[in-house]
This record gives structure tokens, C-alpha cells and sequence, in this order.
């Protein structure tokens, strides 16, 4: 993701996130960490036309890493682009040293959970009220990624018709610091999506 992504992100964004949708400041706080040596990690999906239709984020710090975000435009929904996403997430994450990757995701979105699962990923908590303002649980989710590498599909099995890139913005802005749910110093949204 660059940072002229940021604009049709936000516009998809707000389409399927509209009572916590990230702020373009977040995004613009996220792709300031997502370069060599940053603790981001960010990818789109386009369109061969270049419309953007998904997207996916990655924090990683540590041996620890995080599905900061993962979303794919409604009408690419069940196209496997959502797979295509989360193993890019997961590939950059065993690259990165991650040993556990952790995700949050909304009780009541069952397909998200069902993805995860076939990832290998399995519950290990619930957040309460932690999707605001509507007051709905995270099912907090963990992969083992030592014993997901086998489960993580080959990069040629993107569909065709998608493509997934990533890269540090060109530029960034001041440091748009938002208040986080987690206290981690590092972590600049105030939102998780799920």
C-alpha cells in the first residue's frame, strides 16, 4: 500500500466499516511504520484496471505479530481474495521472526472466523465490547505459524484476476499518534477490524 492507496482504502473502508472505520489519519499512522525496518507491513488488492478492491495490514514487533486490518470489497467476497490477503499477512509474518500471529474478530462474522480457521488459527479469548460503538466481542485468535507454514498456499494461487502489492509510502506525515484499545506503545489505531 502507498500512500496514494490511502483515498480509495478510506472510500472501502467506510463502505464496510461504517460505525468504526479507521480515520485517513490511522492509515496515514500505519504506512509511516510500513518501511525496511518499520514494524508495518501493508498490502492492497487491485483490480487489473486498478481499482482498489481489498487490502491488509501487519504489525509485527518482536516475535509477535498482528492482524492490524483485513478487508475485501463486497463484490470480491468468496473470489479466495481474502486468502490471497491473510497469506501475504502470514508469509511477511514468518518472514519477519513472528513465532504466534494474533488476530481479532467479531463474534458475529462467522465467514471472517471460518477463513482463520482453514489459516490453522484457533480461539484464545474473547474481548469484551471491544468493537465500538456498537459494543460487540472479539474472538482474539492465535496462529502457531512454525506449524502453519505447511498450511500457507503457494503465491501462484492468487486468482488471476487480483493482485496483491505492498510497499512503504513515498512519504509520510507528522506522526498522527491515535489512542490505542491495547496498551502497546507502538500500535497506532484505535480500532481493529475483524
Amino acid at each position: 500500500m502507498r500512500w496514494w492507496h490511502i483515498a480509495p482504502v478510506l472510500a472501502l473502508e467506510l463502505e464496510l466499516f461504517p460505525e468504526d472505520a479507521w480515520s485517513a489519519g490511522m492509515f496515514w499512522s500505519e504506512l509511516a511504520e510500513a518501511h525496511p525496518g518499520g514494524t508495518r507491513h501493508y498490502t492492497v488488492a487491485v483490480t487489473p484496471d486498478g481499482a482498489v478492491v481489498g487490502y491488509a495490514g501487519l504489525m509485527a514487533v518482536g516475535g509477535d505479530g498482528d492482524v492490524q486490518t483485513i478487508a475485501v470489497d463486497g463484490r470480491h467476497q468468496g473470489t479466495g481474495l481474502g486468502a490471497a490477503l491473510l497469506t501475504d499477512l502470514v508469509r511477511e509474518a514468518a518472514r519477519r521472526g513472528c513465532a504466534d500471529l494474533l488476530l481479532e474478530v467479531r463474534v458475529d462474522n462467522t465467514r471472517a472466523q471460518r477463513l482463520y480457521e482453514r489459516f490453522g488459527f484457533e480461539p484464545v479469548g474473547i474481548r469484551r465490547g471491544y468493537y465500538q460503538p456498537a459494543g460487540i466481542d472479539a474472538l482474539v485468535m492465535r496462529l502457531d505459524l512454525a506449524a502453519a507454514a505447511d498450511r500457507v498456499a503457494p503465491a501462484d494461487h492468487v486468482a488471476p484476476a487480483d493482485r496483491t502489492t505492498s510497499a512503504a509510502p513515498a512519504a509520510a506525515p507528522e506522526d498522527l499518534d491515535e489512542p490505542a484499545d491495547r496498551p502497546r506503545p507502538d500500535v497506532k489505531k484505535d480500532t481493529p477490524h475483524g
